[in-house]
């Protein structure tokens, strides 16, 4: 795995905003490890691949979601196939067989039950880098200094109100997600 030529790709692919926000993302993600013990790079590489196709055009994205896995449900929200499609290319086009890394980018956007500490790290990060400025982030960058699992579901409750406030969509396996950290 040739992390320059991912870091490089990214650096030519995304738009300045975007590209800041994933900057914020690698070094919140890298902090975050450190924080609980896992290994840095796997947060690294994560977080750099993690929105490599988010400024995909909406065609672009269903085209390539047809040629790929896709976990039940993504295609219902389009801009959620960035997550699936970002993992599909950390495999094929930059050789990454870390699952671990795959799967935490896969569900970078919905979380998913059962998460593991990488995926509770890319997940906070994307959430609480510090170019994000939203209603409750703080409380969330507040709650990830002592405990993942509880950014994680203050994150989701976070996007769950605002989903509904706009009348937009729930999607389920973030609602499943949500249910099974309060089991926890």
């Amino acid at each position: 795995m040739d992390l320059s030529q991912l870091v490089n790709d990214v650096k030519n692919s995304l738009t300045p905003h975007r590209l800041r926000h994933v900057e914020g993302v690698v070094a919140t993600a890298v902090e975050l490890a450190k924080q609980v013990h896992i290994p840095e790079e796997q947060a690294e590489v994560a977080a750099w691949l993690h929105d490599i196709a988010r400024e995909w055009p909406w065609e672009k994205l269903t085209e390539a979601s047809q040629t790929i896995e896709v976990p039940a449900g993504f295609a219902s929200i389009p801009m959620l196939l960035h997550g699936p499609i970002a993992a599909h290319l950390g495999k094929v086009q930059y050789g990454i067989t870390d699952e671990q890394i795959l799967d935490a980018v896969r569900y970078h956007t919905t979380g998913r039950p059962n998460m593991t500490t990488l995926d509770m790290v890319l997940f906070v990060a994307d959430a609480i880098e510090p170019g994000r400025n939203y209603t409750g982030v703080d409380e969330i960058r507040a709650a990830a200094a002592h405990s993942l699992q509880s950014a994680v579901r203050l994150s989701i409750d976070n996007t769950i109100r605002f989903l509904v406030d706009a009348g937009k969509p729930l999607f389920p396996l973030t609602v499943l997600t949500r249910n099974e950290l309060l089991k926890r």
